[in-house]
């Protein structure tokens, strides 16, 4: 499974539009080569550069497998997750001082998770257990320019 984005590259620089310096816009994924035993997907986009510990970003399970695309300042069909801010929903990269990495993963599983909109992370990684059938990473760097 593959998850890239047209507007960055692995390990590159997250372009400002998708940060709190910009329009805070999620950022445009492209999905490629979803088994075909998934049923759902989950996205978890988070920076484990922040002081307080890993910050989470974006939180979306139960995604659609056929998912190709998940469109520029849109959330994908599914249901939302709890970020570090509180809600769910997108929230870009905003980090207090230095480069922070910022990860998108996106996990395959073979089932649906019975879980309500704003679950926690934490709670969504432990039903996700045994039922990873793939699992794509795409990795940006964001440094505020002030």
């Amino acid at each position: 499974m593959k998850l890239t984005s047209p507007v960055f590259a692995n390990n590159g620089t997250i372009p400002s539009e998708y940060t709190c310096d910009g329009n805070d816009l999620s950022p445009e994924l492209i999905i490629d080569d979803v088994p075909s035993n998934a049923k759902s997907l989950v996205l978890i986009s988070d920076d484990p550069d922040a002081p307080v510990g890993t910050w989470d970003h974006w939180v979306v399970f139960n995604i659609p497998a056929a998912t190709k695309e998940i469109q520029k300042g849109k959330e994908p069909k599914g249901i939302g997750g709890r970020n570090s801010w509180g809600r769910t929903g997108y929230g870009g990269p905003c980090p207090p001082s230095g480069t922070h990495r910022y990860f998108f993963k996106l996990y395959a599983l073979d089932i649906m998770l019975n879980l309500p909109q704003g679950a926690a992370k934490k709670d969504i990684e432990k039903e996700m257990q045994g039922h990873i059938a793939a699992k794509a990473e795409l990795m940006g760097t964001y440094k505020r320019s002030r």
